[in-house]
C-alpha cells in the first residue's frame, strides 16, 4: 500500500501502536511530509543515521520567528499575550542565546548532584509505595505513583517551596497541548494558561535560594528578561516533570508486557541502568522533537523543503532503526549498540538527563521491588494511550500485585 501525502500522525491505533508506521516510513526513505490533528503538516525524519544529522544540523533553527505563514496560519500555539511570555525558553532558542539561557540551569541537574541526591529520591519513592492502602491489591500507578514522584523529585531539586509545590495543579500541564483557536475547547485551554501564568508569578515572587532563586537572580542582573524568566520557569515546571511521568509508565507497560524481563530486573537489580536505557530505546516518552526550520529553501536528506516548514524528528523511529539497533522491537537488556536518542542529540540534548535516567532507576527498581506479582489488571488493549502529539505514555496503568507488600529495604 502506498503512504498518503501528507500522512496522518494522530489516532487512537496510531497512538497505541506507533511503530508499525515508522517502519514503513524508514522503508520508504528518511524525510516524509506528515499531519498533524491541529491541520499543521511538516517534514518528518525518521532513520537513526538521518535524525543524529538533523539534530545537529547548523541549518535548521528553534526560533519561532523562523516559521513562515503556512506554519503560523495552523500551529495552534499559545495565544497572545502568553506566546510571547512563555515560549522564550530554552526548547525554542538557538545560540548564543541559547548557550547563556542553558548555562544557567547546567549545574542544578549536573550528574553529581543527581547522584548524590538519589538516597532522598529513593525516600519519596518508598514513601508513595507506602502509602498504598493496606487492604488493596491493585492500584493505578499514574495516579499513585508515576504522576507524583517525579513532580516530587523536580520540586526538591529547583528548589520550589513546599507551600507552592503543594497548589501546583499537574492539569496545567495540558496547556502544552495543542488547542485550536476554533477548538470547543479553547476557553478551558486559556483559563489554564491564566492560572498557570498566575502561579508563575508567585515562583518569582518567592523562589528561594536554589536553581528558580538562582533565575530570577539572573533576571535582576539584566542575564534574562523578564519574559525569558517566565519561560524557563514554564519550561521547568511542565517538561520537567511530565516525560518522566510518562516514561515510567512506557516502561512499566513493556516490563508487564515482558515478565520474564521483569523477574531478571527483579532478581539482578544491579542490571537496572542498562534496563533503563534499554526501555527508553524501546518506547521513549518522547516521541517526536518540536520544531526546526531552515531560513532558506533548502535540501534535506534528498528532499527540498521550503523555508519557514517545521521539520520534526521522529526519536521513537530512530531508536527502532534496524540498521543501527539489530532486531530493534526486542526488549533485550544486554544489548549493546550503543546509545539512543531519547534525550535528544546535539545542543539541545536535555540538560536534565542525568536527573532523569536517575529518577527512572530509583522509580522503576522500587516498583519491581516492592510490589510482588506485579501485572497488568485489565486488558492490555484496554490501555488508554494519551493522544499528545509529541509524547508517549499511558493515562492511567492498573495494575494487581500481591500483599503483603514488600518492605522497604533496611539502611
Amino acid at each position: 500500500m502506498s503512504l498518503p501525502d501528507p500522512i496522518p500522525l494522530y489516532g487512537p491505533e496510531y497512538k497505541r501502536d506507533p511503530y508499525p508506521l515508522y517502519e514503513r516510513l524508514r522503508a520508504a526513505g528518511p524525510i516524509h511530509r506528515v499531519l498533524f490533528p491541529s491541520g499543521v503538516t511538516a517534514w518528518l525524519v525518521t532513520g537513526h543515521a538521518a535524525a543524529q544529522r538533523t539534530l545537529a544540523d547548523p541549518r535548521l533553527g528553534k526560533n519561532h520567528s523562523r516559521g513562515n505563514d503556512r506554519w503560523r496560519e495552523r500551529a495552534s500555539i499559545m495565544p497572545e499575550p502568553q506566546h510571547s511570555q512563555l515560549q522564550v525558553h530554552l526548547l525554542h532558542q538557538d545560540p548564543p542565546k541559547h548557550t547563556a539561557m542553558r548555562r544557567l540551569v547546567t549545574d542544578a541537574f549536573a550528574p553529581r548532584r543527581a547522584e548524590a541526591m538519589r538516597p532522598r529520591f529513593q525516600e519519596m519513592a518508598d514513601a508513595l509505595v507506602d502509602a498504598v492502602p493496606e487492604d488493596a491489591d491493585t492500584a493505578d500507578l499514574v495516579a499513585c505513583f508515576a504522576a507524583r514522584f517525579p513532580f516530587q523529585v523536580l520540586a526538591e531539586v529547583i528548589g520550589l517551596s513546599p507551600r507552592l509545590a503543594a497548589r501546583f495543579r499537574r492539569e496545567w500541564g495540558k496547556v502544552v497541548a495543542p488547542v485550536g483557536p476554533t477548538d470547543p475547547g479553547r476557553p478551558a485551554y486559556e483559563a489554564l494558561l491564566r492560572e498557570l501564568q498566575a502561579y508563575i508569578a508567585e515562583v518569582v515572587a518567592d523562589p528561594g535560594e536554589g536553581l528558580l532563586g538562582g533565575l530570577v537572580a539572573a533576571r535582576d542582573a539584566g542575564e534574562l528578561t523578564r519574559e525569558e524568566l517566565d519561560s524557563m520557569i514554564f519550561q521547568l515546571l511542565v517538561a520537567g516533570q511530565e516525560p518522566v511521568t510518562n516514561q515510567i509508565t512506557t516502561a512499566m507497560v513493556a516490563l508487564l508486557r515482558h515478565p520474564g524481563v521483569l523477574d531478571r530486573l527483579r532478581a539482578e537489580p544491579d542490571l537496572m541502568p542498562a534496563a533503563v536505557e534499554e526501555l527508553m530505546r524501546l518506547d521513549g516518552a518522547f516521541e517526536l522533537t518540536t520544531w526546526r526550520f531552515l531560513a532558506e529553501d533548502a535540501d534535506l536528506h534528498g528532499t527540498r523543503v521550503p523555508a519557514g516548514d517545521s521539520v520534526i524528528v521522529s526519536l521513537c523511529a530512530a531508536n527502532r532503526d534496524p540498521e543501527r539497533f539489530p532486531d530493534p522491537d526486542t526488549l533485550d537488556l544486554d544489548r549493546a549498540q550503543g546509545p539512543h536518542l531519547s534525550f535528544g542529540h546535539g545542543v539541545h540534548f536535555c540538560p536534565g538527563a542525568a536527573l532523569a535516567r536517575i529518577e527512572l532507576q530509583v522509580a522503576l527498581g522500587t516498583l519491581i521491588r516492592r510490589l510482588p506479582g506485579l501485572r497488568l489488571a485489565v486488558p492490555d488493549a484496554e490501555l488508554p494511550w494519551i493522544p499528545a502529539v509529541l509524547g508517549r505514555g499511558v493515562g492511567e496503568l492498573p495494575v494487581a500485585f500481591d500483599r503483603p507488600v514488600c518492605p522497604r529495604p533496611r539502611g
